[in-house]
């Protein structure tokens, strides 16, 4: 019965993600703005809803570390392992994206929540700083968002997305997000009663398998993403990721509950997530980068890499 819950929140989970790309897509040339903004926006948020249930799920729950491992392994998964396996297989087309400021403010995002963790443990009042940044952060997309429909108007996108009706985009929207959890739910259930009968230790759990389990909505919104040639959707559902993660997910689980911060954290996990987020430096500045396949296997090992050394040492 694991596997077979596992295969079926997979399959939703693909499925999902396919009409959250095709509605975020469809919905960028009616309202006037970039594929890039809704998905850093409507898409990052919807596939960071596993996330956000679970975390605040588990402080009330009296397991705040998982909170935490939560964030943290979903951060580095984002960027390793939702990038790494679609551009294995189908390049993204990074350079035809500019994602440059967004890209910058996760990274900015991701030192603040260093440093947070650094003066830790993480409390109401970090919840609080956390959520305000998320507000301006969102509100200065909306400004941006604005600003290009203004210079650009409503001129029409020629694809089979822009013509696509408002209530069907509306409907992928609405069924992309609402399946989403379901399908991570039921993964991430058979996940964690796998890693039981291993014997995996809760640390491990939450950094590994819950996190993956959680990401796995922006690998199958990233995947579709890539196979659509829509590399825009695939690089802003991943920095929107990582910074819902970081500002909403975080921030309002802080408000339910104190977070420790354990040790091997602040020497192993948030750098290895800050690295991470480092890696994709050069396919946002430069434009002779991209993400081929040979980088693709690249971020694919080294998450696999990651994996293994949490478990040894969880």
């Amino acid at each position: 019965m694991v596997w077979i819950t596992g295969a079926a929140g997979l399959a939703i989970l693909l499925l999902a993600g396919d009409l959250l790309v095709r509605g975020a897509v469809g919905a960028a040339p009616r309202l006037g703005i970039p594929a890039f903004v809704v998905s850093l926006t409507v898409v990052a948020l919807g596939t960071s809803a596993p996330e956000l249930l679970l975390s605040i799920r588990a402080v009330l729950g009296g397991a705040p570390g998982l909170a935490l491992g939560n964030v943290v392994g979903s951060n580095t998964a984002n960027v390793l392992l939702v990038l790494g396996v679609p551009a294995v297989i189908s390049r993204l087309r990074t350079k035809e994206t500019d994602c440059r400021k967004s890209y910058v403010t996760m990274l900015g995002v991701s030192a603040v929540f260093f440093l947070l963790c650094v003066i830790g443990p993480l409390n109401w009042v970090h919840g609080v700083i956390l959520l305000v940044i998320l507000v301006l952060v969102v509100s200065d997309q909306i400004r941006h968002a604005a600003s290009h429909r203004r210079r650009a108007g409503l001129q029409p996108v020629e694809s089979p997305e822009s013509r696509m009706r408002l209530r069907t985009i509306a409907l992928f929207l609405v069924l992309g997000i609402a399946c989403l959890p379901l399908g991570a739910g039921l993964l991430v259930n058979a996940a964690v009663e796998m890693a039981m009968i291993f014997g995996v230790s809760d640390s491990a759990i939450g950094l590994t398998i819950v996190a993956i389990g959680t990401s796995l909505p922006e690998l199958a919104t990233t995947t579709m993403a890539a196979v659509r040639r829509n590399a825009d959707v695939a690089l802003g559902n991943v920095i929107g990721s990582n910074l819902f993660n970081l500002l909403l997910i975080a921030g309002g689980a802080a408000l339910f509950g104190t977070i420790p911060v354990p040790g091997e954290f602040l020497v192993f996990d948030l750098w290895c997530m800050l690295g991470a987020s480092v890696l994709l430096a050069p396919f946002v500045f430069f434009r002779k980068w991209e993400m081929t396949r040979r980088f693709g296997v690249l971020f694919t090992v080294l998450y696999v890499v990651y994996v293994i050394l949490v478990v040894q040492h969880g």
